[in-house]
């Protein structure tokens, strides 16, 4: 394993050990996600989704209401809270202590859901390049906030993604924006290398391939490669048919030093996370 050195979280007054690694389960309370199992529109499914999450082992429930999958359609902010409030009233309701998550990249949005609903971290696909206030409100808000790497934005990010090197560029994007976090005072970074957007297949798995350099941030990193299509392109088939090929990521990602792994299928990554754990020799 790369871990050297001992990383938390503080969700909602608590600390969250990530040397176990955690499960993300997925909350779409979208009509258009890419993966269509996963999207969630009744209070029932709603409910029901969140029960699931946390009985199969998840310990965050990540809550999207913009699907982001390449030319998605761009929502307003309206609308995307509208949706995000009745999820997230839901989840509150049925489960008042999950650590949850908001999947957004617009910082009212992000301060409506911490300051109104409790949301416990901030999951921005955009890394702060959406919307200029969400490093401020971040910060101020002094939640765990993910950075995604992403080239584009959701609309247009997969017509011609380029690179002279994936990793290295990846690597100064993080440099520069943890700065300017840290600038701004915000605690609890998470870095996102954001597979599959603005990127090929090739550049994909070449930044798997390197995963492991991202460590020398020494912070916690998140995977989510949950049935996307640098799987189901390589292998074959649709988002229904990637489930083996995600647990096999997650695998080689975990290896590399993910500390959370945000998916669909809970229940798989829970025991990918379980078998990884059992390989680590006790310390002598």
């Amino acid at each position: 394993m790369v871990h050297t050195f001992i990383k938390y979280i503080n969700v909602n007054g608590r600390l969250m050990d990530l040397s176990y690694p955690q499960v993300m389960g997925i909350l779409n309370v979208t009509p258009d996600s890419f993966y269509a199992n996963s999207r969630k529109q009744t209070e029932a499914e709603i409910a029901a989704r969140a029960h699931q999450i946390t009985e199969e082992g998840g310990s965050i429930i990540d809550i999207g209401a913009y699907s982001s999958r390449p030319n998605a359609e761009h929502i307003s902010a309206e609308e995307e809270m509208a949706r995000l409030r009745r999820g997230l009233e839901v989840v509150r309701r049925e489960l008042p202590d999950a650590v949850i998550s908001v999947d957004t990249f617009r910082a009212d949005v992000a301060r409506m859901c911490v300051e109104e609903y409790g949301a416990a971290i901030i999951n921005d696909i955009a890394g702060g390049n959406m919307d200029a206030d969400m490093f401020p409100t971040v910060a101020r808000l002094g939640v765990p906030y993910v950075m995604m790497h992403i080239q584009g934005t959701p609309q247009n990010m997969q017509q011609a993604p380029h690179y002279e090197n994936v990793t290295k560029e990846v690597m100064l994007y993080f440099a520069q924006k943890v700065q300017q976090l840290r600038d701004l005072g915000a605690k609890d970074i998470i870095l996102d290398p954001g597979f599959g957007f603005g990127k090929t297949l090739e550049h994909n798995y070449e930044l798997l391939d390197k995963m492991e350099e991202l460590q020398i941030f020494e912070l916690p990193v998140l995977v989510g490669v949950s049935r996307k299509s640098m799987i189901y392109k390589l292998l074959g088939g649709t988002p229904d048919d990637a489930l083996n090929g995600t647990s096999i990521i997650n695998t080689i990602a975990l290896m590399k030093g993910a500390d959370i792994l945000r998916v669909h299928d809970v229940k798989a990554a829970v025991e990918a996370v379980r078998i990884m754990t059992a390989m680590k020799k006790p310390e002598e």
